[in-house]
């Protein structure tokens, strides 16, 4: 009996690497917080999962042999925060917002690993048979 990787291990490797797309994002959004002119950007994290999990299923239904490709974070998935109050040198970085988005992103992401963490235990006994 051969075991699936992909539905062992659920949606939690797609989740991990966005996870880590998105941190990058938001740190960049902290990193120019005082650069007249930046533009703050995010992406929808449910709305990629969403996609890369229909590219896996599209990529399944026709060879189950073959990985799916993480899609990239094009530019064009990155949008723009609307701020809630604009600054005068047109700067859209509110830095407490982005602190609280990157550590909600940062929590999410641990649990993932966790989860993700405890599939490979478990995964681990059953093929040593405990």
């Amino acid at each position: 009996m051969s075991i699936s990787f992909d539905r062992a291990l659920g949606i939690h490797p797609q989740a991990l690497e966005l996870r880590e797309k998105r941190a990058e994002v938001l740190a960049n959004n902290l990193a120019n917080a005082d650069t007249p002119g930046f533009k703050a950007r995010d992406f929808d994290f449910k709305q990629m999962l969403g996609l890369q999990m229909d590219n896996q299923l599209k990529m399944a239904a026709t060879d189950g042999k073959h990985l799916p490709p993480m899609e990239e974070v094009q530019g064009d998935d990155l949008k723009y925060r609307v701020p809630m109050q604009a600054s005068l040198d047109g700067n859209t970085v509110d830095t407490q917002q982005e602190v609280a988005e990157f550590t909600k992103n940062v929590l999410d992401f641990q649990a993932s690993f966790q989860l993700l963490n405890g599939k490979f235990k478990s995964l681990s006994k059953v093929l040593r048979g405990e």
